[in-house]
């Protein structure tokens, strides 16, 4: 019962985490700079995402612009769009893989095949928190080595946007709820190494039994 109990917890933190993927894959603002000038009533907010850049400005205006070419983007957000992409899809497997495999769950078959399918949802829930790490981790650092760069202008620096804490926050729920899910199912196999089941003993006992029966038809 605290197993099953466990499990759901974790699907209950995987499911945060792949909203939060899918949230910050989307939002335009991984690198924010605010431009108050001299004026506070015409300041602008200049946003940038993996797929869009955002300008909001403080009279209420709000336009965005796609960024249709791949290749004439930095490496880094190449990328993080990969990456994010691969987390996301990751991540929705893994919530398929573990509705099935879960104890609460009546679908899966035996024992067996539900924990050999928890343990798979498990892998995808880490691999989906390592690869929502990655991006999010080098896209700080990009962030951060050009706001201490002196050559680069103060309008051109930008800091960490909203999407970005999102990233990490998810990619951590990914991977508490993975390695929930595949600790419990090595616990479970561990038991079952430790204690292996009495069938070897009865088969043993009844062939004692059945030896001495026929000793005494002899006799």
């Amino acid at each position: 019962m605290a197993s099953a109990s466990l499990q759901f917890f974790a699907f209950i933190l995987a499911l945060f985490g792949v909203f939060g993927d899918i949230t910050a894959t989307l939002l335009p603002n991984w690198k924010v700079n605010a431009d108050v000038g001299s004026n506070i009533i015409t300041a602008i907010t200049q946003m940038q995402g993996l797929w869009m850049d955002c300008t909001w400005y403080s009279t209420g205006m709000f336009s965005c612009t796609l960024k249709y070419s791949v290749l004439s983007l930095p490496i880094y957000i190449q990328a993080a769009r990969t990456t994010m992409v691969l987390s996301c899809i990751l991540s929705a497997f893994g919530i398929c893989i573990t509705t099935v495999g879960m104890k609460c769950t009546k679908l899966g078959g035996d024992t067996d095949s539900k924990s050999h399918a928890c343990f798979a949802g498990g892998v995808c829930f880490v691999l989906a928190g390592i690869f929502g790490l990655i991006p999010t981790s080098w896209y700080t650092r990009e962030i951060i080595s050009n706001f201490l760069d002196q050559t680069i202008p103060e309008s051109s620096k930008h800091e960490p946007g909203g999407a970005v804490y999102i990233g990490f926050i998810s990619a951590g729920l990914l991977l508490i709820a993975g390695v929930i899910f595949c600790t419990s199912c090595f616990k479970k196999q561990q038991g079952a190494w430790i204690y292996p089941p009495n069938e070897h003993h009865f088969a043993s006992t009844e062939q004692e039994s059945n030896a001495g029966y026929n000793l005494k038809d002899y006799v």
